[in-house]
């Protein structure tokens, strides 16, 4: 059977709402990744909006991983980047999380299985998603937009409330959250997600919300963080993702171009933290050029070979390793090689691995509206 990226991931969906039964069951996911890269060939009527729908993705993480190419007729037989490989947010994988940069949501409901995971639109500048802990308090479908006192201020033509139908901008599905005013919903511009595009609440495509909503019960918890720079050892590799900062994500996606900076003392630390006892593998080169970069998809910085380390089979217990000096050292947890999913052509560390799967185009209108 020849599936799509987004059919399989709502296969997995499905099938974690039978196995799993409750949402309660929130821990056991033990890798430290979800998804796979993909190579994909544009066809004519391309675009990166409908790419990015169709495999789960938003439309900055599409500008991100393919840099140069015109978000807008990409050009028949040009070679993409479907980024739908993510390393998990440092949170505790329990209830739901989201990562403003990355602009997606994990919900940890598949008890051992992986998290569902969703894109987002979040708050544009000034208008800023709030980080911390919040719950979500209520549960409404259908539910009726009220413009808050400074949106009519700002605009005095807009009602005093939008009731459920195709011109609410909340959509047909909405989670309020502990934070007053503040919301995961649909929306009624699905060419928003991916993008900071909101006045400070969770936007998401009109089919991922009915999932979410089913699946998230009230008194869940909501860890929203800010992590552009995301590191973890899968194998006998430490992998990197590196994403827009919330700033440099408004630069992406009108010109696919950022500013370039130097590495922070932060993210110079954080690197060095998860690379543990391995820091003479890290390659400081490919490091530097991923974070000017921040293409927002998964890399290999640093390979410890078999030689050099005892490889568990699980488990959380740090590995012994002795250094040069002869002593013994504790060395960052390093499991056996897992495998991503759900791709045609999987780049990790070089390699192609074997759980293929083809993702096939669907036509789509080449004129897009874009946000005001």
């Amino acid at each position: 059977m020849r599936l799509s990226l987004r059919a399989v991931a709502f296969f997995a969906v499905f099938c974690g709402s039978v196995l799993s039964g409750s949402s309660d069951a929130h821990a056991g996911y033990e890798k430290n990744d979800i998804g796979a890269l993909v190579d994909y060939t544009a066809k004519y009527e391309d675009t990166f909006i409908h790419l990015a729908r169709r495999n789960g993705l938003g439309f900055v993480e599409m500008r991100a991983a393919n840099p140069g190419i015109d978000p807008w007729i990409p050009g028949a037989g040009t070679k993409l980047v479907i980024p739908a490989h993510h390393l998990l947010p440092d949170a505790p994988r329990k209830d739901v999380v989201i990562n403003l940069p990355e602009m997606r949501i994990y919900a940890y409901v598949n008890g051992d299985k992986a998290p569902l995971s969703f894109p987002i639109g979040v708050g544009r500048e000034g208008l800023s998603t709030p980080l911390g802990k919040t719950t979500v308090v209520r549960k409404v479908e259908g539910p009726v937009w009220r413009p808050t006192p400074r949106m009519r201020k700002l605009d005095p033509e807009l009602p005093e409330a939008v009731y459920p139908g195709p011109d609410n901008p909340m959509g047909t599905h909405a989670l309020y959250l502990g934070w007053s005013q503040y919301a995961i919903h649909g929306t009624n511009k699905p060419y928003g997600i991916g993008r900071r595009s909101s006045s400070g609440c969770i936007r998401m495509y009109p089919e991922d919300v009915k999932v979410f909503y089913q699946r998230i019960p009230v008194g869940t918890q909501v860890n929203v963080v800010n992590q552009p720079l995301k590191l973890a050892w899968i194998g006998n590799d430490l992998y990197m993702e590196a994403h827009p900062d919330l700033e440099q994500t408004i630069k992406m996606e009108e010109s696919g171009v950022i500013e370039q900076q130097k590495m922070s003392d932060a993210d110079m630390n954080l690197i060095l933290q998860r690379a543990g006892t391995f820091q003479d593998y890290l390659n400081w080169p490919k490091i530097r050029t991923a974070i000017r970069e921040r293409r927002g998809y998964p890399i290999v910085i640093a390979h410890v070979p078999e030689s050099k380390v005892n490889v568990s089979a699980g488990g959380d217990d740090d590995l012994d390793k002795k250094d040069e000096s002869g002593k013994e050292a504790k060395a960052p947890v390093v499991r056996p090689a897992q495998k991503p999913e759900y791709a045609t052509t999987v780049k990790v560390g070089g390699g192609s691995l074997d759980q293929t799967i083809t993702v096939i185009p669907v036509k789509k209108p080449r004129i897009v509206p874009r946000i005001d």
